[in-house]
């Protein structure tokens, strides 16, 4: 039986991977969590966001967007002030400044996830070739998606971080073929199977 090589580093990573990654995600304050830890996490090792995801939990009250997109400068130094937390006040404010973002979409499409998962009609995408080969860190579905999220005020939400978004809420499957994740995944939610697109390595 397949397994996908990356989820056994770890407990922590094992745990997501049966758990959380490649699962559709159809609820908007999981959608922002799995969004604000992948803009977390550029520049750091995916390892370190899910050593602190319980320090990022307590920082921004659960990911509860609504809440977040009030914060001002105390909330700020607040953050930057709990123990173990990044020390990056950019980054930081670009979550505020997201969770903003987040509610004009929402107010526009009725949920971010309706939004979200109009790119694909609802389904979850198969890319032809992934589950054999090398997966890219980016393609032609993250690059619109970042260029509209950007024009939209996001931050942190280049094509390789999207594309990193798109995987772990279940946009994109790129369980390895013999993964039973991917099998679960393929029998419980609708799916449909394209050529790669202007994917980038």
């Amino acid at each position: 039986m397949g397994y996908c090589t990356w989820a056994g580093m770890n407990e922590a990573n094992r745990i997501y991977h049966d758990t959380e990654w490649g699962i559709p995600v159809h609820d908007d304050r999981q959608m922002f969590e799995h969004l604000t830890l992948e803009c977390l996490q550029c520049g750091l090792s995916w390892d370190l966001m899910l050593k602190k995801r319980e320090i990022f939990r307590q920082c921004f009250e659960n990911f509860e967007y609504d809440k977040i997109a009030d914060y001002g400068d105390a909330d700020v130094e607040r953050i930057l002030n709990k123990e173990g937390m990044i020390r990056s006040p950019r980054k930081i404010r670009a979550v505020i400044s997201n969770a903003g973002c987040f509610q004009k979409v929402r107010e526009e499409f009725g949920s971010f996830c309706a939004y979200l998962w109009g790119f694909t009609k609802g389904k979850t995408i198969l890319y032809q070739g992934h589950t054999k080969g090398p997966v890219p860190v980016s393609n032609g579905l993250s690059d619109r998606i970042s260029r509209d999220l950007k024009k939209r005020g996001f931050k942190y939400v280049g094509a390789v971080t999207i594309y990193s978004h798109l995987q772990a809420c279940g946009i994109i499957n790129d369980h390895d073929r013999e993964c039973p994740c991917f099998r679960e995944i393929v029998s419980r939610y609708p799916t449909i199977t394209k050529r790669r697109d202007n994917e980038v390595y």
